[in-house]
């Protein structure tokens, strides 16, 4: 299935955002879900995604719309299909996340770096 880039963006926050917050409650048979206007104003805080609030509706919409994504009482929820697409996505990213986490805590080089002067 093809989706765009804001619309893969979109949905891997989306499982990023119920990962993190279900991460404390594995244990327990609750689940936090969010509000399509939550989500949103979420998206529009982090500065992350420069689209407008509009933009960022019809790509949801759009996501529905290919069956990825389904509301219930106004939840937003994952499709088996949209669940299926976002490990895809993971799979992807992985490699990058890795790699800027491994530069974060890896050690200096032995060797001696060279220092420049910016002109």
């Amino acid at each position: 299935m093809k989706i765009t880039k804001t619309q893969r963006l979109i949905l891997y926050s989306l499982g990023m955002f119920y990962r993190q917050l279900n991460q404390p409650l594995v244990e327990k048979p609750i689940q936090v879900q969010t509000s399509k206007i939550a989500f949103i104003e979420l998206l529009l805080l982090s500065g992350i995604v420069t689209k407008q609030r509009r933009a960022l509706y019809k790509n949801l919409e759009t996501l529905e719309n290919k069956k990825l994504i389904n509301y219930d009482t106004k939840m937003i929820h994952f499709t088996e299909l949209g669940l299926q697409i976002l490990s895809k996505i993971e799979k992807e990213v992985k490699p990058f996340i890795s790699i800027g986490e491994y530069f974060l805590d890896a050690e200096k080089p032995k060797r001696k770096l060279q220092t420049v002067i910016k002109t």
